[in-house]
């Protein structure tokens, strides 16, 4: 199936085009940022450039699309909700859904279905009250956006398109959604209780909501809404308690109300608000969970202890001629930025081999560091890796493979790493590295295409 995907380099479209992508779908991105999305999805996505503002799609990225997943929206949970932030959010939801459905009445062949994301956000606050599909719709902003959002989104049922809507709850995953900026206090035991504690939380796990959305593309019985939650609510006391036992530290602290309403305004009320949906209808569509309960859920995302970036170029060049580049440490410094001025001091052997040591020196953001890697893998013409022994990181594990394909080569790169300074680094500087990351690989990516096209 050739699936078309909006908001694919955001954190749950990421998971998305990856579960497409080894179900055997082929995929095509709309995104405003090309170059992170080169870097961070499959070689084998098909890359248009897209900005939402301009309302204005290549028609070519809807050719013999039979799928769309249509998951791009403005972050509502990044700062606080002055007008011109709640603007965004609804433009990008509702006129980003508009401009997608023009693109499609004006395709000749239409794709066979629409599934697109919503959220809970559309219910409010109902306290103890179960909610499901059927629940009423509040009367708040968040709500509003909601449902105007979903409306836009019907409308390719005018044209003769299968149409879902996924009401997504809070999504857990490993270093990105809610926990990102949940983990690193409790993991300093400054978690607590958000107000009383009592409201529910609906949640989800990344994995099953990435999985939800292709079930939902690869199933024709799929119409209408649904809540895209776990079957097991908690409440935010019971979320706490749950925490902090799978990071075993202790609780001590809650936010009171009033300071959540004071610090972050009206966008407060997600969290803060009490919904406690059902997951039925999903489950009654034959859908499973792999993390259907909150402990196995934040088991396996607090079980990652290093941060990851994977990526894959293909190049256009013979494997063993691909490899030989790659074993060549001079040729690093050509794929390096220039404002990092790497250099390579020596190595402790002639040709790289498994337990080198290779020596550089390089600069980041003006600071001089040095760096020691040593070759833990070297398996010619298939893969190798390397370990940082003495850098600026914690930790630095890159691991790179190669693969025979289509005639050229398909480069896999898998980098683990720890930021310095333990949870404070993680908490302060991560965003800050992992933006300098993307930078670097984004420019090592360049230069492999022109240097080895």
């Amino acid at each position: 199936m050739k699936v078309l995907v909006t908001g694919a380099t955001g954190f749950v479209g990421n998971q998305v085009v990856k579960m497409l992508h080894n179900n055997g779908h082929q995929t095509v991105v709309l995104t405003r940022n090309v170059q992170k999305a080169e870097v961070h999805l499959p070689h084998s996505c098909q890359v248009f450039h897209w900005d939402p503002n301009e309302q204005i799609i290549p028609k070519e990225a809807f050719d013999h699309v039979n799928a769309v997943i249509h998951l791009a929206g403005e972050n509502i949970a990044e700062g606080r909700w002055t007008s011109d932030k709640k603007d965004r959010i609804k433009d990008s939801r509702v006129l980003s859904t508009r401009t997608l459905m023009k693109g499609l009445r004006e395709s000749k062949i239409k794709p066979d279905v629409l599934v697109s994301a919503s959220a809970v956000g559309i219910y409010g606050d109902h306290r103890d009250e179960l909610i499901t599909e059927d629940s009423a719709k509040d009367c708040g902003w968040l709500a509003d956006v909601c449902y105007l959002w979903e409306k836009e989104v019907s409308k390719a049922q005018g044209v003769g398109i299968r149409t879902v809507s996924l009401r997504i709850g809070v999504v857990l995953g490993h270093d990105g959604g809610a926990m990102k900026k949940m983990l690193p206090p409790f993991r300093m035991a400054l978690g607590g209780n958000l107000g009383d504690g009592k409201q529910w939380m609906s949640w989800i796990h990344v994995h099953d909501l990435a999985e939800m959305f292709v079930h939902a593309i690869e199933n024709t019985e799929l119409k209408g809404t649904y809540n895209a939650v776990s079957p097991h609510p908690v409440t935010n006391k019971i979320f706490t308690e749950t925490l902090a036992k799978v990071v075993n530290r202790p609780v001590f602290f809650s936010v009171p109300r009033f300071a959540l309403k004071l610090v972050l305004g009206e966008m407060s009320a997600i969290l803060l608000n009490s919904q406690y949906v059902s997951s039925d209808r999903i489950w009654n569509t034959g859908f499973k969970f792999r993390f259907p309960t909150l402990e196995n859920a934040l088991t396996e995302i607090c079980g990652h202890s290093c941060h990851e970036l994977e990526m894959e170029q293909w190049i256009p060049q013979p494997l063993d001629k691909t490899f030989s580049y790659f074993r060549t440490c001079e040729n690093l410094e050509l794929l390096t930025p220039e404002f990092m001025n790497l250099k390579i001091v020596d190595q402790s052997t002639e040709k790289v081999m498994e337990g080198t040591k290779i020596n550089y020196r390089l600069r980041l953001h003006g600071i001089p560091f040095s760096w020691q890697s040593k070759i833990t893998e070297w398996k010619p013409n298939r893969q190798f890796a390397d370990i940082q022994t003495k850098g600026p990181y914690s930790f630095w594990h890159h691991k790179h493979e190669f693969e025979e394909k289509n005639g050229g080569t398909l480069l896999r790169d898998h980098v683990t790493y720890k930021v310095p300074f333990g949870i404070l680094g993680d908490l302060l500087a991560h965003q800050f590295i992992k933006k300098d990351l993307e930078s670097i690989f984004s420019f090592r990516r360049s230069k492999i295409n022109e240097l080895l096209a």
